[in-house]
């Protein structure tokens, strides 16, 4: 069916469109890029369908890169003007064997085929600026009721490429749409599928997920689906804290906090696995009152093992980790405490920390929030102001470097190392101001201490 659209396409497209068309073929925007222009939003991608083998494809471009990104399955990546652009041939998929790829693929001349093949109606919709929306699945309807609906049986598609049902709930996440009936039966029914993905494509489509603006009610809902490759967060589930403080049971806690949470991937994460130790630490006193003494230690141990299995990169795990270990310990709202702060973390990772803390008090009782953010409040202001002073908190924000220590006479490695950290210690407590010569004059002070030590 083809419906009276009209989208803004990128003159790049327009011009390849044309291209492949003056070539004798069919070329449509497809997929993501249209369901997104619908919308009303930008799209980070283009992709192109057509109806041209690879090599045909090639021969539309003799002067532009192309480069064989997926022949396998008809695809091609052509570079215009920098900017890659995929191209897939019209195709039909045959068996998938291991629930993601299909074993080979068959190029047809139809685009209702190759339409058929696809995930979801609403990425099943192809567009092109003469002939106008090509939707035979009902994707454009699905869009104004904001549902996800699997083109055709649920069950085959999600046995065909299980990374489908993450990607459903990822869509509704992102866009808070729902899931329709039988489509969410599919995901329910076929959620094991999942333990046949990568850790990789996993964890891409969750951190989607965790940061889209739906994600609280979403994680609710198919809290099933993520136990498959999270089990981790089973034992927070109906889990009494017992505890004036809080009003929700550990998962409720958790879930009221990321809806509260920036949507940074870092603090996201950080605050579903901040209390994930809970469980494990749960003590009981006489008056039936809930402790949770050392959980924050041990929520860092049980997301170190999650972030290693999900395979996170470094930089992401090392700083999720801090926000986790850190999250319950104080920052107090004096300029000593905050410059301490942004030498352990860095502003960046203040920032995140402060906004890990925030997200958790918002899911508090709520009889203890306003103060709680009041206080937190106040750490911003004081990091603002540490921040325009320009207030040195890391060794290289010191006046005096290595060098200027070892012309007076400190001895190059440890004795070096801890006379600036000596000195750096000082100008965060403020006993030393970052001044060169006042610098120069504690060092002095200090080498018998440090050469003695």
């Amino acid at each position: 069916m083809k419906a009276a659209v009209n989208l803004s396409l990128p003159p790049a497209v327009r011009t390849i469109l044309e291209k492949l068309n003056v070539g004798g073929y069919e070329a449509y925007a497809v997929g993501g890029c249209v369901r997104d222009s619908l919308l009303g939003l930008t799209p980070k991608d283009w992709d192109i369908c057509t109806s041209a083998l690879p090599e045909q494809v090639k021969a539309c471009f003799p002067d532009v890169p192309v480069a064989d990104t997926g022949l396998k399955h008809g695809t091609v990546t052509l570079v215009w003007d920098g900017e890659p652009f995929e191209i897939t041939t019209f195709r039909t998929d045959g068996e998938y064997k291991d629930h993601r790829h299909p074993q080979k693929v068959a190029f047809v001349r139809s685009l209702r085929e190759d339409l058929a093949r696809r995930d979801f109606t609403i990425n099943a919709m192809a567009y092109h600026p003469k002939t106008g929306l090509a939707d035979s699945f009902g994707g454009q309807e699905d869009l104004r009721q904001k549902r996800i609906r699997c083109v055709g049986e649920p069950d085959r598609r999600f046995k065909e490429d299980a990374l489908r049902l993450l990607r459903a709930v990822r869509f509704a996440a992102v866009y808070g749409f729902s899931v329709e009936p039988v489509t969410a039966d599919g995901i329910r029914q076929n959620r094991q599928l999942l333990e046949s993905i990568s850790a990789e494509r996993i964890l891409v489509e969750f951190t989607k997920l965790i940061c889209g603006q739906y994600a609280e009610a979403v994680l609710r809902e198919y809290a099933g689906l993520i136990q498959v490759f999270l089990p981790e967060i089973r034992p927070m589930m109906g889990f009494d804290q017992k505890t004036p403080y809080h009003c929700y049971d550990v998962w409720e806690h958790t879930l009221h906090a990321v809806g509260a949470a920036v949507p940074d991937k870092i603090v996201r994460l950080a605050v579903l696995f901040h209390d994930m130790g809970k469980p494990r630490c749960f003590l009981e006193d006489e008056s039936g009152r809930g402790h949770f003494y050392g959980h924050a230690a041990v929520s860092e141990e049980i997301a170190a093992a999650v972030m290693t299995r999900l395979r996170f990169d470094n930089a992401s795990r090392d700083r999720i980790r801090a926000l986790v270990k850190e999250h319950d310990t104080p920052i107090g709202a004096q300029e000593k405490s905050v410059r301490r702060w942004l030498n352990r973390l860095g502003e960046e990772g203040l920032r995140q920390l402060i906004a890990v803390k925030e997200a958790d008090t918002r899911a508090h009782a709520p009889a203890y929030v306003p103060e709680r953010l009041e206080a937190l409040k106040q750490v911003r202001r004081c990091l603002e102001e540490v921040l325009q002073k320009e207030s040195c908190f890391q060794l290289r924000d010191l006046a005096v470097k290595g060098g200027d220590l070892l012309q007076l006479g400190f001895v190059p490695g440890k004795e070096l190392g801890a006379a600036l950290q000596a000195l750096l210690d000082g100008v965060l407590d403020g006993r030393c101001p970052n001044d060169r010569e006042a610098l120069l004059k504690e060092a002095k002070r200090l080498m018998p201490q440090t050469k003695g030590s």
